[in-house]
């Protein structure tokens, strides 16, 4: 029941902008939750990474004084990887096209994110 309703979270948020590609929610220990990922992404490299590059996004911003970590965003050639906590237990991962109105996926995410934390 809860990994659909996070599902159905994710597919709004997918729904809401052609810019989203993809996302999933990933528990802070790597475990991929719920996901609406392409066929060609596996999920538990995807949940490895997400986990990876949050404690390394939350242990950058203690060490270097810049408060409580809100995101973390990967620019690549072909888009965006934004990774965002959704609670303290799971973080939100949305991939992004290259041409993505990033305002838009921000405030996107970021309201997909609030919903899954009242979930979780």
């Amino acid at each position: 029941m809860r990994e659909e309703m996070l599902k159905s979270i994710l597919s709004d948020l997918n729904g809401s902008s052609a810019d989203i590609e993809a996302s999933a929610v990933i528990s802070t220990d790597g475990l991929t939750i719920a996901s609406l990922l392409s066929s060609t992404m596996d999920e538990d490299r995807v949940g490895a990474m997400a986990a990876a590059m949050l404690s390394l996004g939350d242990r950058t911003a203690i060490e270097l004084a810049r408060g409580e970590l809100e995101q973390v965003m990967i620019k690549g050639d072909n888009g965006y990887v934004l990774l965002i906590h959704a609670g303290h237990d799971a973080v939100l991962t949305v991939i992004a096209r290259k041409e993505a109105k990033l305002g838009l996926v921000f405030l996107d995410a970021k309201r997909a994110a609030s919903g899954i934390a009242e979930l979780l």
